[in-house]
């Protein structure tokens, strides 16, 4: 698979040669709109690119970007203007500045790339990364990827370089344009939440969730398949905890919930676990 980006990190006067290859996939299921034709017969919709005035098809070679200033008025945009747009930054990606790793806001975050150092970038690569390990920093500049801009941080994790896209900061709602409760709990009451979480906390171990709705759905697909009904075991609705009932229910969770050991907690039973979760 093509790489997505080839270029180079510059910070002061070192460049990096490096190429940028996605750090996560999809497991999506993917799914054709289908019109009905008989029983059992279905025939997959096409989608065709109409023009809204005459209503005839228009084929791809015919087709260019617009921006509409106005109603129906628009300024036609060439590959030629997006490359001009883009100007060198769709080669480089250049740290303007280094900041503490903890200072950065997670929603500013938006989606992982390894960066794989190119031939003779190896060393300058491994400088980088444990120079920015030993200082606690990520890098912060701007890449362009797909005719569009990102902000993006770079950061080490383990023996790589990862680039995360970045939303600037017009693009993140500020908290104050919602409305949000004020602390008017008991203290017994914090103390009881705290205690229940510390109960459930233990060390991340990512391989223990699953996509259990994609699950279902392949066992769906599958049953259909083969002509057959599947029965799938529902999951109760939590209840909504009220004001008044509050202490009784952190104080049942922490009568049925085991106390880690560590990092691995006990299995918790399944009435225990239905408990907490109707909490």
């Amino acid at each position: 698979m093509a790489s997505i980006w080839t270029g180079a990190i510059a910070f002061g006067l070192v460049n990096i040669p490096v190429r940028v290859e996605t750090a996560v996939r999809s497991h999506d299921l993917s799914f054709r709109l289908l019109a009905p034709k008989g029983k059992d017969d279905f025939c997959p919709v096409k989608y065709e690119r109409v023009c809204k005035n005459d209503g005839k098809e228009v084929p791809w070679n015919e087709i260019v970007k617009g921006y509409e200033y106005e109603k129906d008025r628009f300024v036609v945009l060439t590959d030629e203007d997006f490359e001009k747009a883009a100007l060198a930054t769709n080669k480089t990606f250049e740290i303007q500045d280094f900041a503490p790793e903890g200072e950065v806001d997670p929603r500013f975050f938006e989606k992982p790339y390894y960066l794989i150092p190119q031939k003779g970038g190896e060393r300058a690569y491994a400088l980088l990364r444990d120079a920015m390990r030993n200082s606690g920093t990520l890098g912060i500049g701007t890449i362009t990827l797909r005719k569009k801009q990102y902000l993006a941080s770079i950061k080490p994790i383990g023996d790589a370089i990862v680039l995360d896209l970045m939303r600037f900061a017009d693009e993140v709602l500020d908290a104050d344009e919602f409305r949000f409760p004020e602390a008017d709990y008991r203290p017994q009451e914090l103390k009881m939440a705290e205690q229940l979480i510390g109960s459930l906390t233990e060390s991340f171990e990512p391989e223990k969730y699953a996509d259990q709705y994609r699950a279902n759905l392949e066992k769906i697909i599958a049953a259909k398949m083969k002509g057959k009904k599947v029965t799938l075991k529902e999951t109760a609705e939590p209840e909504m905890t009220g004001v008044i009932d509050l202490m009784d229910r952190l104080r049942e969770s922490l009568e049925e919930t085991p106390k880690k050991s560590g990092s691995k907690g006990k299995k918790k039973s399944t009435s225990s676990s239905s408990k907490r979760k109707s909490a």
